[in-house]
């Protein structure tokens, strides 16, 4: 994890106030908020489209409008095809605007080991899942 650094800025009462309660219903400081909140609202300028989501897994980058940006780069690498036909493949797959996809792409290649992280999980996930599926139906026959 990089080095902290100290910053220092005048926030309006009332942003704080919301800062505060806002930090209180998620379980974080101010100061932690504040920083996570900087650090994507960065990237969402840097990658026009790119949102971020609360969810079960945590927060998490989506396309506005659209699936996670892990699950449409997840389509891209199991497509098998190369290059633009992938890119094509996962619009058609998501019911997406090819720009979409190219969002996400370019947020991946921004953040490969965020996004990587989550398709990992999601494959432990759908493994674990299997595995007690066929131990139930091993379990019935």
């Amino acid at each position: 994890m990089p080095l902290a650094r100290q910053f220092s800025a005048r926030i309006n009462a009332s942003v704080m106030d919301r800062l505060e309660r806002r930090g209180a219903r998620a379980g974080l400081n101010k100061s932690r908020l504040a920083e996570r909140y900087i650090d994507e609202g960065l990237r969402m300028e840097d990658h026009p489209g790119i949102v971020f989501r609360d969810g079960p897994a945590g927060r998490r980058a989506a396309l506005a409008g659209g699936p996670d940006v892990w699950e449409v780069i997840a389509v891209v690498q199991v497509s098998g095809l190369p290059g633009e036909q992938a890119l094509s493949a996962a619009a058609q797959w998501g019911s997406l605007a090819l720009s979409q996809v190219r969002a996400a792409t370019r947020y991946y290649a921004e953040y490969p080991q965020e996004i990587d992280e989550r398709i990992a999980r999601n494959v432990q996930e759908a493994d674990a899942a299997e595995q007690l599926w066929r131990r139930e139906q091993h379990a019935a026959a």
